[in-house]
């Protein structure tokens, strides 16, 4: 499993394998990606002599406890990559604090660059999170839309993220209890005619083959000596940053090495010409 994850990694360094077909992909996110038509795409033969990228979403995205950093470490200054994850957050509290205007504000600078929003939402849109859940048949798939027509307003290229796989294993099956808000975001991308990158299907099956000991190794700190009771997935992320502890939800920097090289694969597939602007520089 260690040399599966070696490879994946070396996408983040490897051109070769940024274009290639060795991650697992979503068959249902790729069928709205094929058929959409966005309204932005950045797809053409030259590439631009400037790229943003702009992170949005939680913790399992953020700096130090997400896959965020490790994501945009793996540019070239040919683009410019902000994560704006922030741990705790869900689709409604982001906007709430103000966090998303300042994304907005980053977006309508008046400088020429193209600019990609990547926006991963679910885990705190679940029950049970005051302030933060959302309803998932209206609320969630509502505010995700809004998300997407504002950065398209600010002449922005919205992709939607579906939510990070968590790794906690029952009787040997991995649980996905995010699937419902992937695909949520699944049918908001097919609605509002954009790209999707569907991480919880690509992830879940990476986890699965893993089994648990192995999916341990992800987490930000080494598994305590006796398994822990598995946690309420309500309380899984308290608002704020993640603690630097074992969970089966935030990453340490080989989950960061592994997920953030899922979606780099995923976004050059849907952006070719991002691949000239890649370095090794995120290679764990």
């Amino acid at each position: 499993m260690d040399t599966m994850i070696k490879k994946l990694g070396a996408v983040l360094g490897g051109l070769a394998l940024l274009i290639s077909n060795a991650g697992c992909t979503g068959a249902g996110a790729h069928d709205v990606a094929a058929s959409a038509a966005p309204d932005h795409a950045l797809h053409n033969n030259n590439p631009p002599q400037r790229v943003q990228i702009l992170l949005v979403g939680d913790s399992t995205m953020a700096t130090a406890s997400g896959y965020g950093d490790q994501f945009c470490a793996a540019f070239t200054a040919a683009v410019s990559c902000l994560n704006a994850a922030r741990g705790g957050r869900s689709s409604a509290s982001y906007r709430a604090e103000g966090l998303w205007e300042k994304v907005m504000e980053t977006l309508r600078k008046g400088d020429q660059a193209e600019k990609i929003v990547l926006i991963q939402f679910g885990h705190n849109d679940q029950p049970g999170k005051p302030g933060r859940s959302t309803d998932l048949a209206t609320e969630f798939p509502r505010n995700l839309e809004q998300y997407v027509l504002d950065v398209k307003q600010a002449g922005g290229t919205p992709i939607l993220v579906t939510p990070l796989t968590r790794r906690t294993f029952v009787d040997g099956v991995l649980e996905n209890n995010l699937r419902p808000w992937a695909q949520s975001a699944i049918d908001v991308a097919a609605h509002q005619r954009i790209e999707v990158i569907d991480l919880n299907f690509i992830s879940s099956q990476a986890v699965q083959k893993m089994g648990q000991a192995e999916a341990d190794t992800l987490a930000m700190a080494p598994p305590p000596e006796k398994t822990p009771t598995p946690v309420d997935t309500k309380q899984t992320e308290k608002q704020g940053a993640a603690k630097s502890a074992f969970d089966r939800t935030h990453v340490g920097k080989k989950g960061a090495a592994l997920f953030s090289a899922m979606v780099l694969q995923e976004l050059v597939k849907l952006h070719p010409e991002l691949v000239a602007m890649t370095s090794t520089k995120g290679q764990p």
